[in-house]
């Protein structure tokens, strides 16, 4: 399994996972600009989408969104608990937080993102993302993590969205489950080991 990655992107989610589930994988770094992987191979060959994550299972097969790969990687280490068992309504409770994650949180993020963006709008979308990170904050009351008690790729997935807030300056030091959370989680091996292997700590 080969994982295609930028540092710091949503790609570290499926990042994450790999070294929580213990799967030997590659992993390569693209130039989001210039299209091209560490290596000099042009990535639109791999993703024509052009973006991170694309990930390649050990048959050629590319599987290129985040919600789907992590699930993927944590079906491949059952034993793990990154995701619920398929079929269960814990299972459907996570593709929630998942789905939540990606078009609440992590699409809130792109026009701030792009330089093409009008000034007027930025703020719009900040207070848009305060108040999502405010719910979360709210649903992780008496919880370890997301769902409960087991960290699951949704926890991964969410923690790099809180790394863009830091990024973006919003701060989010008066929502206290959040806070408690996110340490709980940075301080995780595997969530170490991803973010090492990305030069981001």
């Amino acid at each position: 399994m080969k994982l295609y990655f930028a540092p710091g992107a949503c790609s570290l989610s499926p990042h994450i996972a790999l070294h929580e589930a213990g799967l030997a994988h590659e992993a390569e770094k693209v130039d989001l600009r210039a299209k091209t992987t560490a290596s000099g191979a042009d990535f639109l060959a791999v993703n024509p989408k052009g973006q991170v994550p694309a990930f390649v299972l050990d048959d050629g097969t590319v599987l290129t969104e985040g919600p789907a790969i992590v699930q993927y990687i944590a079906d491949q280490a059952p034993k793990s608990g990154l995701a619920p068992a398929n079929g269960t309504v814990e299972r459907y409770k996570l593709q929630e937080w998942l789905s939540f994650v990606s078009t609440e949180l992590h699409k809130s993020f792109s026009p701030l993102f792009k330089p093409t963006t009008p000034d007027a709008y930025k703020p719009v979308m900040r207070e848009t993302i305060e108040a999502r990170l405010a719910y979360v904050d709210r649903e992780l009351a008496g919880r370890d993590y997301l769902t409960g008690s087991k960290f699951t790729v949704a926890d991964g997935y969410l923690f790099v969205i809180c790394r863009w807030a830091d990024g973006m300056k919003i701060d989010i030091s008066a929502l206290k489950n959040l806070v408690a959370w996110k340490a709980r989680v940075f301080a995780r091996p595997g969530v170490q080991a991803a973010l090492k292997h990305e030069g981001l700590i």
